[in-house]
């Protein structure tokens, strides 16, 4: 049987682990993934037309091991680079349609030339042909221009998925995408046929041309008037609902949620002086809530020894006074040593050297 020569290839390590870890059946693998190993197949058949067994007597070798186009060694150079090694998903299904592979290449390349539709079609089932969908291969949807009208896509179309509706492109919607979806309207066409659908103003759901004044009807956020779409101020109206200690922010077709300022408990917008009430360490002076500077305003705001009261935006902290360290909680007088000079520093080397030296001799008299 040719499967058990052709397949011993410097892969086959690889391709049992594979094989191990494989636990989905052929039928189940993507007409992506079937697609891509066949051209990949057909690059390869392209790549190695010009070849042949080479070397020694060509004449011979054509006679006794049948012709290099149809033969089995041309059959593993195509194969061994039909996918990327850290391609899981090609190699699996290589690995599971080895007879499939040597059923075509030996046997039917002649009455099936197209490999992707003999195998990835008919033998596989992976695939359908182009304008169909689903298990059964059913025709999409299809009107003027093709399928959806030739303005979408069928969901699942090729493969052995999808519902088959039509996923239209933008602008359009319907069953066969044939009518302008929201937010566009039809142009009038010169020649009396239906035109494309364009976009309309921004604000508008609905339009009869792109003007700001052609509005028809408004997307939420905006009120139509006089044919315009007016934005709407939430934040004037009780359409807002903002959680505690933001503010409303109003903005074009909808609002914002904002961060009141760090000063205030509750505000009614941005900044100190729009707080509804100060926070603690801050107290309101004239509009705004200002910090307190706690290391005034108290007596003893650090009672510790040889502490300082150091003022923080709507707080404060101790720390040791300058020349103090903190020990054990408790500020106490530095003792650290004054540092050398360059020329002490020099010296005090010169005097390590010399010690050592003394050593090392003292060392080897003994």
């Amino acid at each position: 049987m040719h499967g058990s020569m052709w397949w011993a290839w410097p892969f086959l390590p690889a391709l049992v682990l594979l094989s191990e870890l494989s636990v989905v059946r052929v039928q189940t693998a993507p007409c992506q993934t079937c697609q891509k190993l066949t051209d990949s197949f057909i690059k390869g058949l392209e790549r190695t037309a010009n070849k042949n067994f080479g070397g020694g007597n060509t004449a011979w070798e054509e006679e006794k091991l049948a012709k290099y186009a149809r033969s089995e060694t041309r059959l593993l150079e195509i194969v061994e680079s039909a996918c990327e090694k850290t391609d899981f998903d090609c190699n699996r299904l290589l690995e599971q349609i080895e007879d499939q592979v040597e059923t075509w290449w030996f046997h039917r390349q002649q009455e099936a030339p197209d490999l992707f539709e003999w195998l990835c079609i008919e033998e596989l089932r992976l695939c359908c042909p182009p304008g169909r969908f689903g298990p059964d291969c059913k025709e999409c949807p299809s009107g003027p221009g093709g399928v959806c009208g030739g303005l979408g896509r069928c969901e699942g179309e090729g493969t052995r998925l999808g519902d088959g509706e039509c996923v239209c492109d933008p602008g359009y919607s319907g069953q066969l995408c044939q009518s302008c979806a929201d937010g566009y309207y039809r142009e009038k066409s010169s020649n009396h046929s239906a035109g494309a659908c364009a976009a309309c103003y921004h604000s508008c759901k609905k339009c009869s041309g792109p003007q700001d004044y052609k509005c028809l009807d408004c997307k939420p956020g905006w009120l139509l008037h006089d044919n315009k779409c007016v934005d709407i101020d939430e934040c004037g109206t009780e359409l807002a609902r903002c959680p505690s200690n933001t503010y409303c922010h109003n903005i074009e077709g909808s609002y914002e949620c904002r961060g009141c300022d760090q000063a205030c408990v509750g505000c009614m917008g941005s900044g100190p002086a729009r707080c509804k009430k100060c926070a603690r360490g801050y107290r309101l002076r004239g509009a705004k809530c200002l910090d307190i500077d706690e290391c005034n305003e108290r007596a003893i705001a650090c009672p510790g020894l040889n502490e300082a009261c150091i003022n923080e935006e709507g707080s404060f902290h101790c720390d040791c006074a300058d020349g103090f360290i903190r020990r054990d909680s408790i500020c106490d007088e530095g003792t650290q040593c004054p540092p050398f000079t360059l020329e002490e520093s020099s010296l005090k080397l010169w005097d390590i050297s010399i010690m050592n030296h003394r050593s090392l001799k003292s060392t080897v008299h003994v």
